[in-house]
């Protein structure tokens, strides 16, 4: 009974396979194939691997597969409005994996079937926006993303996984995989920006501005202040929300590199993003709809030449906080993070949280150090919004970073109140 039921509860899931995927292909006037073809071919690919299991017959699944594909291709061939619009490949081809989804149903693989399933379909019914998007893409984006590739996929498994140099922490497996992450997050970015340009409004301009490069999205916008091409108000808006963006983005690291990190760190980063909102809220509200424009300050974060200069500053981080951790104990760590930060966070957020991780530093140690790193990074922005854009702009981005610093600060007394 039970083996009964789950044979038809597989059967049943198949089906919705393809009843999903062939309601898309229904919107298709030229489609071969629509609802009901797709729920049959994908119950046949089910049939297909049932027989073939209970009749020790291998062969069968792959005939099915040529069958399906011949009939749906010859289908398309031999209607002249189709042979001459359209080719029909993606029909072809999405009715194939509904057949191989419905011999992997059947072998046990019901989530991995469903999944696909329903990914397949959003990539079809995407069509346009997928298409809009590629074409949005310019030659160098697609090339940044062929060089991330290269980085993670090809040099990444290069390299020896053991530690070098003093202290051990000279690993160049981790190292490039920190470069890795911080390019794949600044990549994704990068991406969203540009397939959004046109119409951007501030909130989305000053996100993912921030996942890119907070500092840069800081001086192109105080630029932007200093030209009058938009109001204090809008310009405020952007550089806050790319602070915002900052925050979240070391939270995501830590998250990723030492979890243990992300509960104390949150006592300093949350408070931070909340105290952000009164003075966002008061700018949004000012800058009456105004849009985001492109800049030529966010540059593509995956060129070999950034991911180098990162991956030696890194491991220059890495090797000076252990030797100041050693030497002079968290006092150097600290000064080492403030400094840094000046100009990157990302750097001693990954070092303070991978030194924690591995029990060099404490976790208390790793948080000060990365919030410190946080707090000279603003007062920083702070200070590049007054030399680009003017006295006004610095003063209203100093007022506008003066509640999260104070929290900060709060977050930094309750954790040594609790150590």
């Amino acid at each position: 009974m039970n083996d009964t039921f789950e044979l038809a509860l597989t059967f049943a899931v198949s089906a919705a396979i393809g009843l999903l995927v062939g309601t898309e292909r229904e919107r298709k006037p030229t489609a071969k194939a629509g609802v009901r073809t797709f729920a049959l071919i994908a119950v046949l690919g089910t049939a297909c691997a049932f027989v073939a299991q209970s009749l020790d017959s291998p062969w069968l699944v792959p005939t099915g597969f040529a069958l399906v594909g011949l009939s749906i291709g010859g289908a398309q061939l031999v209607d002249p409005v189709t042979r001459a619009e359209d080719s029909g490949t993606t029909t072809v081809v999405a009715a194939l994996l509904v057949y191989v989804l419905g011999a992997l149903n059947f072998h046990g693989e019901r989530t991995l079937a469903v999944a696909l399933g329903i990914g397949m379909t959003a990539l079809l019914y995407f069509k346009t926006e997928l298409e809009g998007a590629a074409t949005r893409l310019t030659s160098t984006d697609i090339r940044s993303m062929l060089q991330f590739g290269a980085i993670s996929a090809i040099v990444l498994p290069l390299l020896p996984d053991r530690g070098f140099g003093p202290y051990g922490v000279l690993n160049p497996f981790h190292i490039w995989l920190m470069v890795v992450l911080i390019s794949g997050v600044s990549l994704a970015g990068y991406v969203a920006w540009r397939l959004t340009l046109e119409g951007k409004g501030l909130l989305l301009t000053g996100l993912l501005g921030g996942v890119i490069s907070s500092t840069a999205t800081t001086f192109a916008y105080a630029r932007h202040a200093r030209d009058a091409t938009h109001t204090p108000a809008a310009v405020l808006t952007v550089i806050l929300l790319a602070n915002v963006a900052k925050l979240l983005r070391v939270l995501l690291l830590a998250a990723v590199i030492a979890p243990a990190v992300l509960p104390m760190l949150a006592v300093t980063m949350l408070p931070a993003l909340v105290a952000t909102a009164p003075a966002l809220w008061w700018n949004y509200r000012r800058a009456s709809g105004e849009k985001g424009e492109d800049t030529d300050r966010l540059q593509n974060p995956t060129q070999l030449g950034t991911a180098l200069l990162f991956g030696a500053f890194y491991a220059l981080v890495l090797l000076a906080a252990a030797w100041l951790s050693e030497v002079f104990g968290s006092g150097g760590l600290f000064v080492l993070s403030f400094i840094s930060g000046l100009t990157d966070v990302d750097a001693i957020t990954l070092s303070s949280a991978r030194l924690a991780g591995q029990g060099n530093i404490s976790l208390a140690e790793s948080v000060t150090a990365i919030t410190l790193a946080v707090v000279s990074n603003m007062l920083f922005k702070a200070g590049v919004s007054t030399v680009v854009g003017g006295r006004t702009v610095g003063r209203l981005v100093t007022i506008g970073f003066a509640l999260p610093l104070l929290a900060i600060v709060g977050g930094l007394l309750v954790l040594d109140a609790l150590a």
